[in-house]
């Protein structure tokens, strides 16, 4: 049995390229393809450009989510990268960011999410509903 449902990690890049933080397709690109790496399964994905820098956006995976939100002005980026089950690693996602970002340094922390001690039971099926999404 494993011990916790998921596993999230809060990433944050710092020194990035600001020309790759503002472009919301590029950042786009990028998160889509961390997931790959990691092995999930891409369900959905929403990304906007904010006025007058600045992207933010999520791609939805069956097995979570990755999110960011970028400050090109400081060379920044918040990042969340968050999978269940034991077929996804998230560190792969987090990797393929930090050199897609060009950052200098980063710093991050990793939660087990629905440590299962605590909720009293292991997770007895992977959830299938995205066999229906197209790809």
């Amino acid at each position: 049995m494993k011990n916790a449902l998921g596993t999230h990690i809060l990433a944050e890049y710092y020194g990035c390229d600001a020309d790759v933080l503002n472009d919301a397709r590029k950042i786009e690109r990028h998160l889509n393809d961390a997931a790959r790496e990691a092995g999930a399964t891409i369900v959905s994905s929403a990304f906007h450009t904010f006025n007058p820098h600045g992207v933010s956006g999520f791609v939805v995976i069956a097995e979570s989510h990755l999110s960011i939100h970028t400050w090109p002005e400081y060379g920044y980026a918040a990042v969340d990268i968050f999978t269940c089950g034991e077929t996804v690693n998230p560190w792969k996602a987090f990797d393929h960011l930090k050199k897609k970002l060009i950052s200098a340094h980063y710093s991050t922390v990793e939660m087990k999410r629905g440590r299962l001690k605590v909720v009293g039971r292991e997770l007895k099926y992977k959830p299938d509903a995205v066999a229906a999404v197209g790809r």
